[in-house]
């Protein structure tokens, strides 16, 4: 499992204070108004203030004080370590831990790993390669069992759901 997880990344500047942009990798924008801090590169930096846009975050990060220092910001990562991610309900997977998962069905056969995870209105999709490319939907009735220790994804046969 990774140590830190990634929840924005940073857009276009904000003003003339340094101010940025973010575009939230996270289910949602209110988390960041609880965050303290993040880093960037590796680097330790403190949130100084937030403002929550519609669809984005705004944010001043300590050490970004002008548009010129926060253009040079443009598309980082703002990461947090595991311990101050959000705590997941049960059954519910940071898309970071399901990333290059093996998927089987139950007869055992590898149909590839996770190579990213596509949210849609009705339920999440797993974009798999493998020998062929598969979009699993992300179903109780599909998806059987999931074992992040293991990396490992157990599915219905394609051929029960896909018709």
């Amino acid at each position: 499992m990774k140590d830190f997880m990634s929840v924005g990344q940073i857009g276009k500047t904000h003003g003339l204070k340094g101010e940025v942009k973010v575009f939230s990798l996270s289910d949602s924008l209110e988390r960041f108004k609880k965050l303290k801090s993040v880093y960037i590169d590796g680097e330790l930096r403190k949130i100084e203030g937030c403002k929550l846009q519609t669809d984005k975050v705004i944010l001043k990060i300590e050490g970004i004080d002008s548009i010129e220092q926060a253009d040079l910001y443009r598309n980082k990562y703002l990461m947090v370590s595991r311990e101050d991610a959000v705590k997941l309900t049960e059954g519910s997977y940071y898309v970071a831990d399901l990333i290059d998962c093996g998927v089987y069905d139950e007869a055992g056969e590898e149909l590839g790993k996770v190579f990213d995870v596509l949210s849609t209105p009705g339920n999440d999709v797993y974009w798999v390669k493998g020998k062929e490319e598969l979009l699993i939907p992300v179903l109780k009735d599909i998806v059987i069992s999931i074992d992040i220790e293991k990396h490992i994804i157990i599915i219905k046969p394609v051929k029960e759901w896909q018709e």
